[in-house]
């Protein structure tokens, strides 16, 4: 059984994006409807540009699935560009302060940032949110769910309280464009949004990604490269114009003494559910990861986005060769990056999952799963 990955190729006005998924069981039901509607999640929220006007994001199943069900071998996901205008596309010899322009071309010895700007920009992740989606199908096997939402945008901010559901928060975030489950707060980020487009200039933000049903024991402490928390952080941080990743309390917890930051544990045999087996937690500061691993309570990762590179009244720089025109942009991408963070954090649970139970069919991970539940029970017997 080959371990669950995900690899893209494509570039932003070029034909197509692909995500090529490899290791996922035969077995696991696909629900391409439930992909689009997280492909035009993505192409939502208040702020967008003019691109999200163009396309109409949906996913093409090119191989790895027959009568909407997985048989075992790779998957290829196709996302088409209706703007895919590579070839004629003007080429950029002024680099954007704080996008990938300047360092691409010193990369590649280009004086053209077209190159690198083609594939580093965020078009990229509408094939991450397509292999996190399909990745999702396999979750929705074990009850585990995910929800990303926005916490900040600029200077207004929102606490989100534990104990709030997973559906609780879905259904608040969808009520509104900020893509935010306070309604007040979104509205407030609404409103510097347009400001900022007033002012020409962008903004940026926080996103947060909850995760719940999973069980405990998923990741590892034995090596470092199999620590989950380090892996989530990898993953979220590495979407674009992401600065920096949390889990749980994270930063804020270098402000604490350790009675104010760890979690104590208490046992109470009634909150038996087949995951938590009796052991619950005061709190939840540590964002349901320790040493690696998650420890039953709901994981909670955090992650700050900058404002987008692109600004319509511009930015000084140095000419490689002439000044380039004004690219399309948008004045605020925080609600679909938090549909990214969602689906690459979706990804990296189902990449645990089938690390922890494996199995080459769906079947065989779901006993390998219901066993280890039950072993998880005893502990509190």
């Amino acid at each position: 059984m080959a371990t669950l990955s995900y690899r893209t190729a494509g570039e932003s006005h070029g034909p197509a994006l692909i995500a090529l998924v490899e290791g996922m069981p035969a077995g696991v039901a696909v629900d391409s409807t439930s992909i689009d509607a997280e492909l035009r999640r993505r192409q939502g929220g208040y702020g967008r540009g003019g691109r999200m006007k163009i396309e109409r994001d949906a996913v093409e199943l090119l191989s790895g699935v027959r009568n909407g069900v997985t048989i075992g071998s790779p998957i290829a996901l196709r996302i088409a560009n209706r703007d895919h205008r590579i070839d004629e596309a003007p080429p950029v010899h002024r680099p954007r302060p704080g996008h990938a322009d300047f360092a691409g071309s010193v990369k590649w010895l280009t004086t053209d940032c077209r190159n690198t700007l083609e594939r580093a920009s965020a078009r990229e992740t509408a094939a991450r949110v397509a292999a996190g989606a399909l990745a999702r199908c396999l979750l929705r096997a074990f009850d585990i769910h995910v929800v990303g939402y926005v916490v900040r945008v600029f200077d207004v901010a929102v606490e989100i309280a534990e104990g709030r559901t997973l559906d609780a928060l879905r259904a608040a975030r969808d009520a509104n464009a900020a893509y935010c489950p306070d309604p007040a707060a979104a509205e407030r980020m609404i409103e510097r949004i347009r400001e900022a487009k007033r002012d020409k200039e962008t903004v940026g933000g926080v996103v947060e990604v909850r995760v719940a049903g999973h069980p405990p024991g998923l990741g590892s402490c034995a090596r470092w490269q199999d620590k989950l928390d380090g892996r989530l952080m990898r993953a979220v941080g590495s979407i674009q114009a992401f600065k920096g990743v949390e889990i749980g309390l994270g930063f804020a917890s270098a402000a604490r003494r350790g009675g104010d930051v760890h979690d104590e544990i208490d046992f109470d045999p009634s909150t038996v559910d087949g995951v938590k087996c009796g052991f619950v937690r005061r709190s939840n500061n540590a964002g349901g990861l320790e040493g690696g691993m998650t420890n039953a309570m709901p994981i909670v990762v955090r992650a700050a986005m900058k404002p987008i590179s692109t600004l319509l009244k511009g930015l000084d720089s140095v000419n490689l060769k002439t000044r380039a025109a004004y690219e399309r942009s948008d004045i605020c991408a925080v609600a679909a990056a938090s549909v990214v963070a969602e689906n690459v954090v979706a990804f990296e649970i189902a990449r645990a999952m089938l690390e922890k139970f494996g199995g080459d069919t769906l079947a065989e991970a779901r006993g390998a799963y219901d066993r280890y539940l039950h072993a998880v029970r005893s502990l509190g017997a």
